[in-house]
């Protein structure tokens, strides 16, 4: 037995499943004299017959019916290994939790953080509330505070400020309009503050603080935006002075036993890098005059 192939394993089980040397022809493209001479010579090493001849086909004998379930057992096995080895191999995700103002910031400078010859994909998950990370909800987050929690490993990134902004040229009366995210929707401090300093004058309510910079951007009032977005943009000019109450440090927080997994520590110096680009931006030390 030691020169049978596992070729001629195969062609045994072809011929098993398809009950003759027609039907094995076909799923194989040999001839049918080929494969019958090829399975003469698989019984002459194992030793013993496999099949009975007959015009109406090829039937397994006793031995040919234990083969046939063993070298299925076999098939299987290797079928498994085979996924698993595509699954070693396949691209892995790291996911990456942010809230909404540095999800723009990644989205709009995606190609610093990712690009089509990494073999890692990246699953990004936006939302105000704190990043979860502590049982792997996550790979990288971004957080406004160090964390405490012994298994998280943080890279401080520098300091954000906060300042009301408005249309450069919008009219007058804007000073007294305010624009917030619903206070139910208000996780953020820089989120609360109009509720807790402005109630009054707030005069249009969204759910979600991209709609912010939409409503500003088309002069319906003022908003409190982080310096890196409002300052970024020519057409915005700030509504008085930061908000100093409301700067903090932030930092980029990975799960300790995964911060060395080289497609996490990759992804994570990207962002570091990147955001410490723009860490003037960050700290609203580019404010734009009114």
């Amino acid at each position: 037995m030691k020169n049978v192939t596992w070729d001629s394993y195969q062609l045994f089980l072809d011929v098993s499943r398809s009950g003759g040397l027609t039907g094995a022809a076909a799923l194989t493209g040999l001839s049918p004299a080929t494969i019958g001479r090829r399975m003469v010579e698989l019984e002459e090493r194992i030793g013993k017959a496999l099949f009975h001849r007959s015009q109406t086909g090829y039937a397994l004998t006793v031995d040919g019916r234990t083969l046939f379930d063993r070298l299925q057992a076999m098939e299987n096995a290797a079928r498994d290994i085979e996924g698993w080895q595509k699954a070693s191999s396949a691209s892995s995700i790291v996911r990456i939790a942010v809230g909404t103002w540095n999800a723009w910031l990644l989205t709009s400078n995606f190609s610093a953080i990712c690009t089509d010859r990494d073999d890692f994909r990246i699953d990004l998950f936006i939302a105000e509330q704190r990043a979860s990370l502590a049982h792997r909800e996550n790979d990288i987050g971004i957080r406004a505070f160090e964390p405490q929690e012994r298994n998280l490993a943080a890279i401080k990134t520098g300091e954000v400020a906060y300042a009301p902004y408005r249309l450069r040229n919008a009219a007058a009366t804007v000073a007294d309009r305010w624009l917030s995210v619903a206070e139910e929707n208000a996780i953020s401090t820089y989120l609360r503050w109009p509720h807790e300093n402005r109630s009054n004058e707030i005069v249009v309510t969204v759910n979600r603080p991209t709609a912010l910079l939409d409503l500003v951007l088309s002069g319906a009032g003022i908003a409190v935006l982080p310096c890196f977005v409002g300052d970024a943009d020519a057409r915005l000019v700030r509504e008085g002075g930061e908000i100093e109450p409301l700067r903090h440090n932030q930092w980029i927080v990975m799960n300790n036993d995964d911060r060395h997994r080289p497609d996490i520590r990759t992804v994570a110096d990207r962002m570091t890098r990147l955001i410490k680009s723009h860490s003037d931006l960050y700290a609203g030390r580019k404010g734009r005059p009114a």
